[in-house]
C-alpha cells in the first residue's frame, strides 16, 4: 500500500493515551495531519464527514502514537541475543566493549546506523534515547544517519576515562578531550531539525568514569540544556563495586547527586535495586527513570518493583537496552514488563496497582515522552502535537487467521502486546513523514 507523508488523513482505529488522563478509543477514527507534520484533529469520522471521506482508508489497522525508547545502545544492536547467563560486568567484557570497539572505523559506524535506526522504526519506535560510543567521528555518522533518515534522536557520546576500551587515547587527555568532542556535538546537533535531532551527555555508569568526569558532564548538560543520561543501580555485583570505588558517597544515587546529575533532564537506565532514600531522592530531583525489564531479566539483574516506584512518584518510561535486551520493540518490553510486575507481585506480594493493558500502552509512549520533557510535542494523538504516529495491522496478533479484532480497547492492546509479531506494524510516521523500516520484509 502507497502511504503517505504530510500532509495527509488516515482513517483507521484510533488508541492512544491521554494527557489529561485515561485513553481514547476510536473504532472509526479519523487521523488529519496538516502539511507541517502537525495532527489537526484525532477522534471519530464522523465529526469531520468530509476529510473522512477523502482520507486513505486503513482499516482494520489501528493507528496509535509512536513508541518512545528511553534507552537502548545503538552500535549493540547487532549484538542481540548474545551473551545470555553472563552477569552484567563479565557481558560488558566479553560482549559489549568488543562491538562497540569496532566503531572506531567511522565507515563501520557509516553502514551500520542506517539498518540500525530502520530496525526501530521497523518495530514501531519514532522516538530513541540511545548510548552511542566513545568515538565522535562515529557519532557524527551516527546523527547523520539519523538525519536522513526521520527518526526522532536524542544520541550520545559515551563518556569513560575509567576502564575505556579506546586504547589509543593517552589517559591523561581522555577526560578534556571527551568534554571537548561532546561539546563539538552539541553544537553541532543539539535541537537539530528543529529540535527533531538532540543531544544526551552521556558518561557510561559510576564504574566507568571519574568523579570529575561526572562533575564535568553534569555541568556541560546543564550549560548546553541537554539531557544527561546514564546507569544506575542494575546489579548487585556493579553496585557493591560503585560503593568501594565511592566511599563518600551514601549509595549509588548519591554518587550521581554530588556531580549535580540529577534533576529533569536526567535519564537513568535500570534502577532496579534503589533503597529508599535513593527512591526518595529521585522523586525529589525529578530524575527520570529507565525500565528496562527485557534487559534486566536477560542480564539477570533482577525485577523491577514498577509499580511501588509508580506509586511512589517516580518519572518511569520503557527501554529495549538493547542489546541487554533481546529485542528492540517496545510491544515485546511491555510483555516482558508485564510478566516481571506479576511475577514479583506473585513473590513479594502487593506494592501497587496492577498494570493492566493501557497502563503499558501509556508507558510506551506518554510517560516517555514527558520523561524527555517531550509530553506536550509527542507521546499521544491529540491536536497540536507532532504527527509521531504508527499503523499497526492487529491481524498479525490475532489467536487465529481471520478472527475479527478485538472490541474493547484493553483486549485489543492486550493482543499487540502478548501476541506481538515482528511484522505487525506496518507504517510508521515523525512529524508526518513517513520512516523506512515498517513493512519491509
Amino acid at each position: 500500500m502507497d502511504l503517505p507523508s504530510a500532509p495527509f488523513a488516515i482513517r483507521a482505529r484510533l488508541l492512544t493515551p491521554l494527557a489529561a488522563g485515561g485513553t481514547l478509543h476510536e473504532p472509526d477514527g479519523l487521523v488529519i495531519v496538516d502539511a507541517v507534520g502537525k495532527l489537526v484533529f484525532a477522534g471519530r469520522a464522523g465529526e469531520r464527514p468530509v476529510e473522512a471521506s477523502t482520507a486513505v482508508d486503513l482499516r482494520p489497522w489501528v493507528v496509535m502514537p509512536g513508541m518512545v525508547d528511553l534507552h537502548c545502545h545503538l552500535p549493540q544492536v547487532p549484538n542481540v541475543g548474545l551473551g545470555f547467563a553472563l552477569d552484567l560486568l563479565t557481558w560488558l567484557e566479553r560482549i559489549t566493549f568488543p562491538t562497540e570497539r569496532s566503531w572506531s572505523d567511522p565507515a563501520i559506524a557509516e553502514r551500520l546506523a542506517p539498518p540500525i535506526f530502520e530496525s526501530f522504526a521497523a518495530v514501531g519506535t519514532t522516538t530513541v534515547l540511545a548510548h552511542g560510543v566513545v568515538y565522535a567521528a562515529a557519532m557524527d555518522a551516527a546523527y547523520r544517519a539519523a538525519e536522513a533518515h526521520g527518526i526522532r534522536a536524542i544520541l550520545g557520546k559515551v563518556m569513560m576515562d575509567r576502564g575505556t576500551y579506546d586504547d589509543e587515547i593517552l589517559p591523561a587527555t581522555i577526560l578534556d578531550r571527551s568534554i571537548r568532542e561532546s561539546a563539538d556535538l552539541i553544537e553541532r546537533w543539539h535541537g537539530a531539525d528543529a529540535g527533531r535531532l538532540g543531544y544526551a551527555v552521556t558518561p557510561r555508569f559510576a564504574l566507568t568514569c571519574s568523579a570529575e568526569m561526572l562533575r564535568e558532564s553534569a555541568d556541560l548538560a546543564r550549560s548546553t540544556d541537554s539531557w544527561w543520561q546514564s546507569h544506575v543501580s542494575e546489579d548487585p555485583n556493579e553496585i557493591a563495586e560503585v560503593a568501594r570505588q565511592f566511599p563518600d558517597a551514601r549509595d549509588y544515587v548519591d554518587v550521581y547527586d554530588r556531580a549535580g546529575g540529577l534533576g529533569a533532564r536526567t535519564v537513568l537506565a535500570h534502577a532496579i535495586h534503589l533503597s529508599e532514600r535513593e527512591l526518595g531522592r529521585l522523586v525529589e530531583s525529578g530524575t527520570h527513570v529507565a525500565h528496562c525489564p527485557a534487559s534486566n531479566l536477560f542480564i539477570g539483574a533482577g525485577i523491577m518493583p514498577f509499580a511501588r516506584y509508580r506509586a511512589a512518584g517516580l518519572s518511569l518510561g520503557l527501554g529495549s537496552d538493547v542489546s541487554g535486551g533481546p529485542d528492540a520493540s517496545i510491544f515485546s518490553v511491555m510483555r516482558v514488563g508485564a510478566y516481571a510486575h506479576m511475577a514479583r507481585r506473585s513473590l513479594v506480594g502487593i506494592e501497587g496497582d496492577v498494570l493492566d493493558s493501557l497502563s503499558w500502552l501509556r508507558a510506551g509512549t506518554l510517560d516517555g515522552a514527558r520523561a524527555l520533557g517531550l509530553g506536550d510535542v509527542i507521546g499521544s494523538l491529540e491536536a497540536g502535537k507532532e504527527a509521531d504516529l504508527i499503523a499497526v495491522d492487529p491481524a498479525f496478533a490475532a489467536a487465529l487467521p481471520g478472527a475479527p479484532s478485538d472490541d474493547d480497547p484493553a483486549d485489543l492492546m492486550g493482543r499487540l502486546i502478548f501476541r506481538a509479531h515482528p511484522d505487525m506494524v506496518r507504517a510508521a510516521w515523525v512529524r508526518g513523514r513517513r520512516l523506512d523500516g515498517p513493512g519491509r520484509r
